[in-house]
């Protein structure tokens, strides 16, 4: 998890993201490359500041375990004309990954949620958000 994402544009965030989940060891190069061609095809853009960029379904092969990447720009990027303040980077073995969208998407309906996330100061802060999701 980023607090402070170092991209500019939409396609340098969607490798940052990609490149925290083969920090993780949870895909391999190739899934980077599968988030892109998911975006060129369907915007992943969500709303609510919220991009979750994942891989094509092609790409299942390109993941070792399921994981989440998320990148907060405080400064908000552009996508695709949206104004995009988090990323959120998904793998999900099998079909782990709709799990895994939708808890992300019922953190991400509440706007008090929203502001509570672009004020946080703490990764553990972050992590508490989202945690209330599955509690």
């Amino acid at each position: 998890m980023v607090l402070d994402g170092s991209a500019t544009t939409r396609d340098a965030a969607i490798d940052e993201a990609g490149r925290l989940l083969l920090a993780r060891g949870a895909v391999d190069e190739g899934y980077i490359a599968a988030m892109h061609e998911r975006e060129e095809s369907v915007s992943t853009y969500m709303g609510s500041f919220l991009a979750i960029p994942h891989g094509t379904n092609a790409a299942k092969d390109h993941i070792r375990k399921s994981a989440v990447s998320v990148i907060r720009y405080p400064q908000g990027i552009d996508w695709n004309g949206k104004q995009v303040k988090f990323v959120v980077g998904v793998a999900g073995v099998n079909n782990e990954h709709l799990h895994i969208l939708s808890s992300i998407a019922k953190v991400f309906t509440s706007k008090e949620q929203v502001a509570r996330l672009e004020a946080a100061t703490s990764v553990d802060e972050v992590l508490e958000l989202f945690g209330k999701v599955n509690a």
